[in-house]
């Protein structure tokens, strides 16, 4: 059996809805983190997660073999780094500036790179 891409009306239009909620809520997280007032950065931290686990849980829907490729082992990368971010308040500068350029490089890798299966 052979695993299909699926997709519905609009659901490029919510991915892209969803994608400028995330980078709000990396922009929100990370001007807190500049300021030191990480407890005002706290909606958007509940942004950026909210966002990000609805993207993610579209691409596993949409592209079933989506965590076998390279793009779902990243997420899951991510989200080890997330949860030391979370974790780790020293080393939250250092984290989030890793986060944020491992995932600017990956998700503008090319789609032979991001959808190549393990």
């Amino acid at each position: 059996m052979t695993c299909g891409y699926r997709d519905f009306p609009g659901r490029r239009w919510l991915v892209v809805f969803l994608r400028a909620a995330h980078l709000a809520g990396v922009v929100g997280v990370g001007a807190g983190l500049l300021a030191g007032a990480a407890a005002a950065a706290g909606p958007f931290a509940e942004l950026l997660v909210i966002s990000g686990v609805l993207m993610a849980a579209l691409d596993a829907w949409s592209n079933p073999v989506w965590l076998r490729e390279f793009a779902g082992l990243s997420l899951l990368l991510k989200l080890a780094l997330l949860l030391w971010f979370a974790a780790d308040e020293a080393a939250r500068p250092a984290l989030f500036w890793s986060i944020l350029v491992f995932s600017a490089i990956f998700s503008h890798a090319p789609a032979s790179f991001r959808h190549r299966q393990l």
